[in-house]
């Protein structure tokens, strides 16, 4: 299936106002609203939970990039891997051997973080139905229930991403090559 990669000019007239917000955001129109313009729902999914997210979350900026990072990590995502390595080193300022552990499919060695990534991976895994350890594990590393949704919340936003850059095999943006990334590597 080929998709197409808009910009403002050949959009669906419902996406562009988000494609024009995503440039005032990022200083740029990344590629994956590009392709998700198609659907003016799902580019608009897209933005508005990550604007929840930024706005609403418990989790703080650098706990939602390791989660993003892990769930694009499982799900083999090369277009959010680099994407959120670059913004999670960038931004969010997350530890670069966090960033690195997580490129290369391991725990990070930061006990909270691993905790984070563990519950997430947990969640991927065993779809929802987390065993009771590993819910009390997440529990006792400082986490509670808001992050439990907080972190469910973020999987809602990467499945959306991580399918979309699958199907659509989204070029990766200039500003993400750096931190190219391949499942396979």
């Amino acid at each position: 299936m080929e998709f197409k990669l808009h910009d403002k000019d050949t959009a669906p007239a419902a996406s562009k106002p988000l494609l024009e917000q995503a440039e005032k955001k990022y200083g740029f129109a990344l590629n994956l609203f590009g392709v998700m313009a198609e659907s003016p729902a799902a580019l608009k999914a897209y933005t508005t939970l990550s604007g929840i997210l930024d706005e609403d979350a418990g989790l703080d900026a650098q706990e939602q990039q390791i989660v993003m990072l892990a769930t694009s990590e499982f799900n083999g995502c090369d277009y959010c891997m680099a994407a959120h390595s670059t913004v999670a080193e960038k931004m969010a300022k997350v530890p670069a051997d966090i960033v690195e552990a997580l490129r290369d499919g391991r725990e990070p060695d930061d006990a909270k973080a691993k905790a984070l990534v563990r519950f997430t991976q947990a969640l991927l895994e065993h779809r929802g139905w987390v065993p009771e350890d590993e819910q009390s594990a997440f529990l006792d590393a400082g986490f509670d229930q808001r992050a439990v949704l907080d972190v469910i919340t973020i999987l809602a936003l990467k499945t959306l991403s991580n399918y979309t850059n699958h199907l659509a095999n989204t070029p990766l943006d200039e500003a993400f090559q750096e931190k190219a990334w391949s499942k396979d590597s």
